[in-house]
């Protein structure tokens, strides 16, 4: 039998399922969280973390991410991005399938899970990609959060643009249905319209607002149509913020980005291609009524949409350049800062980065911190503030869209299954995260 290992967190500001605070103690044993007290005086635990003035937050779970592995490893691979996701307190992460072969067969997803058993610090789970030509193990892959569909912004396989198709996959199973939702042919028109525009602002005018509301609205009525478990990935406007706020059955969810919560156009003049991304960034008013949506829940978690690419690659000149930015080390911090300056709660953040995750997903035992609950957990500051630097940063790609941003939150401790993985700026690489499992129609 191996040794069992325990840690103890002492006098933490503790946020519990409810959402209120209590200054405490918790004690993990393999993996799992034992017991929540104010005070845990009995333990002879192995290793023991003095909290005090730290806040106790369940562990992040990302439920976008593209880490690049395999094919696209020169942007980022699972060793790297899962140490990133420490340095930001995600513990546990969905990735996507647009990697290189793609994960649309069992065999490339056992390929992928094999990679992650060896390589990842924190939790993984690996979607399955749907396709226009019926696979058959799109309804029988396992273990997966679900089928992800790109309806635009996508070439090759991925690509699910066509009303049969899309319906097809719909159709058939249960399993949930992740969408990237953006109209290609609207976005095939635009593109004619904008040729030979070399500022990357136009990528917000190509993609527009009507390119996300058109297909949100398609992914909707075939959703209803087989009452169909949806979830929208990366709402971007307040056009699609309205529609769900009157119509958004009980089994549709919805996900925001930190970016598209807290940067806009104006970005572009800042940082150039680095605010390229997919769907694009919109007007500061579709900030605030995405926020309100997040608010309200209307809009039900945070996801981040990591997908690096190299500075050279976003040196190119628009539209030669890759969509997508990193995320993963900033996502906890951004949301903590947006919450000290009163856009949100603390309770509120690790409920849409956490708790709502889980359930959206039927992740069992994950995203609150009570007895009997997986012991992924971050311990972070929030009395001071720290900048976001380029050289701190542990992502492959080496840059942030946020770079400069002062903010508060930054994890001083990170545990996956009750392993310290994070601590004050130094990673324990020798920690590896577990295979996620998935209930409710999604394993």
């Amino acid at each position: 039998m191996p040794h069992t290992t325990s840690l103890l967190i002492c006098r933490a500001q503790i946020i519990l399922p409810n959402g209120e605070f209590m200054i405490g103690d918790v004690l993990t044993r393999d993996r799992i969280i034992v017991e929540v007290a104010p005070e845990i005086s009995n333990a002879t635990p192995t290793n023991e973390i003095d909290a005090q003035g730290l806040t106790l937050l369940p562990g992040v779970i990302d439920p976008q991410v593209h880490f690049r592995e395999p094919g696209l490893e020169h942007k980022e691979d699972l060793f790297t991005a899962s140490c990133a996701c420490a340095k930001g307190g995600v513990t546990s992460f969905l990735e996507m399938p647009n990697t290189r072969p793609l994960t649309i067969t069992q065999q490339a997803l056992d390929d992928k899970l094999q990679r992650a058993s060896q390589k990842c610090l924190v939790n993984y789970g690996f979607f399955i990609g749907g396709t226009a030509i019926k696979k058959p193990d799109l309804l029988l892959a396992h273990p997966t959060p679900g089928i992800k569909i790109f309806m635009g912004s996508m070439h090759g396989e991925l690509l699910v643009d066509k009303e049969a198709d899309l319906e097809a996959i719909f159709a058939q199973g249960d399993r949930l249905i992740a969408v990237h939702a953006e109209d290609q042919d609207r976005i095939n028109q635009r593109r004619k319209e904008f040729a030979g525009i070399h500022d990357p602002a136009v990528h917000s005018q190509i993609q527009d607002h009507l390119a996300a509301l058109l297909a949100t609205q398609r992914a909707l009525k075939l959703s209803k149509k087989y009452q169909r478990r949806l979830h929208i990935l990366h709402m971007s406007t307040a056009q699609e913020a309205d529609l769900l706020r009157q119509d958004k059955p009980s089994w549709v969810t919805a996900e925001v980005t930190p970016q598209h919560l807290l940067l806009n156009t104006s970005a572009y003049e800042k940082i150039g291609t680095l605010a390229q991304m997919n769907p694009p960034l919109r007007s500061p008013h579709d900030n605030e009524v995405l926020w309100q949506a997040l608010r309200d829940g209307v809009i039900d978690f945070i996801a981040t949409d990591h997908a690096p690419h190299t500075l050279e690659e976003k040196a190119q000149q628009y539209p030669n350049t890759p969509s997508g930015m990193p995320g993963v080390e900033t996502s906890l911090p951004l949301m903590l800062t947006a919450a000290m300056e009163g856009q949100c709660t603390v309770a509120q953040v690790a409920h849409w980065m956490s708790k709502a995750v889980a359930e959206g997903y039927g992740i069992p035992n994950k995203g609150a911190i009570a007895p009997g609950y997986d012991a992924d957990l971050v311990l972070v500051d929030l009395n001071t503030y720290h900048p976001v630097r380029r050289d701190e940063l542990l992502t492959k790609c080496g840059w942030s869209p946020f770079e400069g941003w002062n903010l508060t939150g930054w994890p001083s401790f990170v545990m996956v299954g009750g392993q310290i993985v994070y601590h004050n700026g130094k990673l324990y690489t020798d920690v590896r995260g577990q295979a996620l499992t998935f209930s409710h129609h999604n394993s």
